[in-house]
C-alpha cells in the first residue's frame, strides 16, 4: 500500500492572531485571572494562549514543566496582550490544588477557570485497572470539582460577582464508545458538575461545558500512525473512516478552535450560556445516515 502524504493532517500549526477569536469584554484585562489546567500541551495550551491574547492574565498549570515553558514561549511569540504565569502542579494532590488557586489569586482577581486536563486509557470494563480509573477520576473529575470549590469564593468576592467555570467535556459526555469507561464516566460527570455550578451560581457566576469530537492533540494524534499500521490502512482511512466515520466533517478540529469556544463562553457574549454544553462534534452524535 502506498501511504498518502496525510500525516500533514496530524500537524498542528503555531497559533497566530488570525486563528484567535478576539472579544471586546470589559473583564478581559490583565487584573483578572483565568486558571487553565492541562496548559502544557494541546487544548490547554491553546486555551491559555487564546485567553491571554484577549488580555487576561492566565495561571497556566500542568504537571509537565517543560510543556509549560513551551506554552510561555509561544505566548511571547504571539505577543499576547495579557500575560501567562505558570504553576507546576499535580491535580491528584490537594496541596497542589490549593497552591494553584493561591498562585492565581496572587496574580490578580480570579474570575475564570478552564478545566481542560485529561488523559485516556483503553480497556474493557472487566480488564480496566482500577488504579488507572482512580487516576483518571482524580484528574478529570475530582480536580475540576475541587478547583471549582476553591475558585468560586474568589468570583463571589469580586465587586460584581462576574465569572465562569468552563469544563472540557466531549462527545463521550453525550454517548459512549467501548473500552473507555474511565473517560466516559469522567466526561458525563463534568456535564453534571457544569449544571450543578449553574444551579448554585447566582447573578454573575456561570458555568458551561464544551463537547467536541476528535481534536488534533497529542492524546489523539500519537495513536493514529500506530492504528494505521495495525489495521493495514492509511492515516487518511483511520481519520475518515475509523475516527470520523459517523461525523459529517472529515477533518479533526484544531486545539485553537476549541480554545476559541472557551473565549466565547467566558465572555459577555455567553451571558445566557449557563449550565449548557457547546456541542461542536461535526454532526457525530446527532445525525445518522
Amino acid at each position: 500500500m502506498t501511504e498518502s502524504p496525510s500525516h500533514d493532517r496530524l500537524t498542528v500549526d503555531e497559533i497566530t492572531d488570525d486563528d484567535v477569536l478576539f472579544v471586546d469584554d470589559e473583564h478581559f484585562s490583565r487584573e483578572n485571572v483565568c486558571i487553565v489546567t492541562g496548559a502544557g500541551s494541546g487544548i490547554g495550551r491553546a486555551t491559555a494562549l487564546a485567553v491571554a491574547a484577549n488580555g487576561l492574565t492566565v495561571l497556566a498549570t500542568d504537571v509537565d514543566e517543560d510543556g509549560l515553558a513551551e506554552t510561555t514561549a509561544e505566548a511571547e511569540a504571539l505577543d499576547v496582550d495579557g500575560r501567562i504565569e505558570t504553576t507546576v502542579a499535580d491535580l491528584t494532590r490537594d496541596a497542589d490544588l490549593d497552591r494553584i488557586v493561591e498562585d492565581a489569586a496572587a496574580s490578580g482577581t480570579v474570575r475564570y477557570l478552564a478545566n481542560v486536563a485529561g488523559l485516556q486509557h483503553i480497556d474493557a470494563i472487566e480488564d480496566f485497572p482500577m488504579e488507572k480509573y482512580d487516576q483518571m477520576h482524580d484528574v478529570m473529575l475530582r480536580a475540576p470539582i475541587a478547583l471549582s470549590k476553591r475558585t468560586i469564593p474568589h468570583v463571589r468576592g469580586t465587586d460584581d460577582g462576574v465569572g465562569a467555570v468552563g469544563n472540557m467535556a466531549s462527545v463521550h459526555g453525550h454517548y459512549v464508545t467501548a473500552d473507555k469507561v474511565g473517560y466516559n464516566v469522567s466526561k458525563f460527570g463534568l456535564r453534571g458538575l457544569t449544571q450543578s455550578i449553574a444551579a448554585e451560581g447566582g447573578a454573575g457566576l456561570r458555568s458551561f461545558s464544551i463537547s467536541t469530537g476528535y481534536v488534533k492533540t497529542p492524546l489523539v494524534t500519537d495513536q493514529i500512525p500506530d492504528t494505521a499500521d495495525q489495521r493495514g490502512i492509511s492515516v487518511d482511512e483511520v481519520i475518515e473512516d475509523v475516527m470520523l466515520g459517523q461525523s459529517r466533517v472529515k477533518e479533526m478540529m484544531e486545539p485553537v478552535d476549541v480554545a476559541n469556544l472557551f473565549v466565547f463562553g467566558f465572555s459577555t457574549h455567553g451571558d445566557h450560556l449557563n449550565g449548557g454544553d457547546l456541542l461542536f462534534d461535526g454532526g457525530m452524535t446527532l445525525t445518522y445516515e
